[in-house]
């Protein structure tokens, strides 16, 4: 019988991909991360922290599948690999997206890794994406509910990682997901979905970034494109391309922050046409199909999670990094997100914007 391991976060999507699995066939294990202290999340010792409640949730939900459930330590593989870079981004000037880290360097990597060090098969997770395979050649495509999809922060993947992942939600509406969890009886059927990074639980970036780095951000100027100083900022580390709250101007026309210096300890703002970018560069491309095509293709590109898809070119500059041209105009083309690419379902690859 084929062994599967599946990661569970406590949360009802990961316990139901565990059921699914379990009746697939598999002989299953869930295991969950520990991937930080209470005070890396700025919660005290004393307190509960939501990551211990959601293990509990996911050790429930195990033994109510009747599985074994582990809990493996990945506490300092996360600091440097995920809390770390965050927080250097941030000084850097840039807009990380930790959820994509996590993605790569903690459940695709260490935990696959464990997964084969241990015996088992495969490793199932929660993810609402699909991965087909057609001529020993592995797809990965969007998920049947396009309102949960999460194929954006999965472009990393590689082929040889999509031959051992398995996404048992990927053909199932979250309706389907919640009646089933309710159906089983788990604990977590109505638990609600996490909306924040799980170690920012109090959505304080900046407080986090200044936490991680042990560093305090010194105010600074608001300069215009022409060199105009135009007020004080607070910190670099609180603002990001495309913001406009928060800045404390005075202004007949709205500011909007279109970029960050960290050399000059300058945010520079500007108006809203400014925003607007033809072109950005990727890198760090990954090509799911694993080879990076020779000549410019036609696709689409989202720059953001929750952003439609738009129309664009795209040229390849090397076998990582690409150059994009879009058809119209982008508003708040912000370094450090992703673009990734689709062909209708199907996901290209993707990369980091510089």
């Amino acid at each position: 019988m084929a062994r599967a391991m599946i990661a569970m976060s406590g949360g009802v999507d990961s316990s139901v991909a565990a059921y699914l699995m379990k009746e697939a066939g598999y002989d299953c294990a869930g295991v969950t991360m520990k991937l930080f202290e209470n005070e890396d999340a700025g919660v005290s010792r004393a307190k509960t922290c939501c990551s211990l409640e959601d293990v509990e949730d996911a050790r429930s939900a195990a033994y109510r599948l009747g599985m074994k459930h582990y809990v493996f330590n990945f506490t300092e593989d996360f600091r440097r690999c995920v809390m770390e870079k965050f927080a250097r981004s941030y000084a850097g000037g840039v807009t990380p997206n930790p959820c994509i880290d996590c993605n790569r360097f903690m459940k695709f990597d260490k935990l696959l890794q464990r997964a084969e060090v241990l015996g088992y098969d495969v490793l199932a997770t929660g993810h609402y994406a699909q991965i087909s395979e057609i001529d020993g050649q592995y797809v990965l495509k969007k998920a049947a509910d396009k309102a949960k999809d999460q194929s954006y922060v999965l472009y990393m993947l590689t082929q040889a990682q999509l031959s051992r992942i398995r996404f048992p939600l990927g053909n199932l509406l979250k309706a389907q997901v919640r009646w089933t969890a309710a159906r089983l009886d788990l604990c977590n059927a109505q638990k609600p979905e996490s909306q924040d990074i799980c170690f920012v639980p109090d959505g304080d970036y900046a407080a986090a970034v200044e936490r991680i780095s042990g560093r305090a951000f010194a105010d600074g100027d608001f300069v215009t494109a022409d060199g105009c100083v135009v007020g004080r900022h607070k910190g670099i580390i609180r603002y990001t391309i495309g913001q406009r709250k928060g800045l404390g101007i005075a202004s007949s026309e709205p500011y909007y922050v279109c970029g960050v210096r960290p050399a000059e300890n300058t945010v520079l703002l500007g108006r809203e046409n400014e925003l607007y970018r033809a072109e950005a560069d990727v890198d760090s491309f990954n090509w799911i199909s694993g080879c990076a095509p020779q000549s410019p293709l036609r696709c689409k590109v989202k720059l953001r999670y929750r952003q439609p898809e738009q129309p664009v070119t795209v040229i390849p500059t090397s076998d990582n990094s690409v150059h994009l041209l879009f058809d119209e105009s982008q508003r708040a083309v912000t370094p450090g997100q992703a673009a990734v690419l689709y062909d209708g379902d199907v996901v290209l690859g993707g990369g980091t914007i510089v």
